[in-house]
């Protein structure tokens, strides 16, 4: 066996890292597209927002779920949210019923808007609510609950 001639040898080099480079490629592109196959993809943009909401309620006339019971309630800080893609939900006997849409009116609702509902019951559990734009699923942001 002559050293010179192995040293110089180079044949196999080529179709080795061709291999390497086809296995490569074909795990990658099987990651890939497995992943929106199974529905992975879609899931990482269905998380809600984080944001911080405030509950002011006012109890003027007992919690008796009359027009005088309001809750304010006011976005304290975290991400800037699309106004379309948040409600505002009790579940009390009688429908909230939008007062003044204060700063949620302009389209997006960030720190210091404030948005008030009246007909709040005693004991009534209020929800800011997320709707995913895209794909309809909710999620509960914030709860709180009407003094007794």
């Amino acid at each position: 066996m002559q050293l010179k001639e192995l040293l110089t040898e180079d044949r196999a080099v080529s179709p080795v890292i061709g291999v390497i480079l086809m296995v490569a490629i074909t795990v990658i592109l099987a990651a890939v597209i497995g992943t929106f196959v199974l529905g992975l993809g879609d899931q990482v943009s269905e998380n809600a927002p984080q944001a911080s909401f405030s509950f002011d309620f006012d109890d003027t006339s007992g919690f008796d779920g009359s027009a005088d019971d309001y809750v304010n309630v006011t976005h304290e800080g975290g991400a800037t949210i699309d106004n379309s893609t948040l409600s505002v939900e009790g579940d009390g006997t009688n429908d909230l019923a939008l007062e003044d849409a204060g700063g949620w009116s302009d389209g997006t609702v960030e720190a210091g808007d404030q948005i008030s509902y009246n007909s709040v019951n005693s004991g009534e559990t209020i929800r800011v609510i997320w709707t995913n734009p895209a794909g309809g699923s909710t999620n509960t942001i914030s709860r709180a609950t009407a003094p007794q």
